[in-house]
């Protein structure tokens, strides 16, 4: 199921083709704690479990044990005018069950564990030139408008 337009195919000149869907899936954290092998996606209401299943094998190349999926109806407020809104569109929350001997963990998006050399480079540099900047502060003594030359 694809609203993309592709070039009309010529039989003399065959094209390489890429079909791709226009559905995405959002990997969301559970509330209640799952299984090891269980994965919950947010994923549109248009994809039913079949569409699920074969987005997962097809292009991400993981087996599929299982596939269900509910419908969740996003969130209603009032605003202003007291009218009904949602901020928000309905979507489906489909679970999905990897077979036993895999294991799903949620990726960490600590920033503080997961730092890198030139993160840390970048860090020592900012902290060498907050030194500097002080001692510049320190010569100046309250004459904060003059350029360091004309402390001299």
């Amino acid at each position: 199921m694809s609203s993309r337009y592709y070039p009309i195919y010529q039989v003399g000149n065959p094209q390489l083709r890429i079909f791709l869907p226009n559905f995405y899936m959002k990997l969301i954290r559970p509330v209640e704690p799952q299984p090891p092998n269980v994965v919950q996606f947010r994923v549109p209401i248009a994809m039913t479990n079949y569409d699920i299943k074969n987005y997962l094998e097809k292009i991400y190349n993981i087996p599929v044990m299982h596939v269900s999926s509910e419908m969740k109806d996003a969130p209603t407020t009032m605003n202003e005018k007291k009218y009904v809104v949602k901020r928000e569109d309905d979507y489906r929350l489909a679970i999905i069950t990897l077979p036993r001997d895999m294991k799903f963990e949620f990726p960490s998006l600590d920033a503080d564990t997961v730092k890198t050399e030139d993160e840390k480079k970048q860090e020592e540099a900012m902290q060498t030139f907050q030194k500097s900047y002080n001692a510049n502060v320190k010569i100046k003594k309250g004459r904060y408008g003059l350029p360091i030359w004309f402390n001299v």
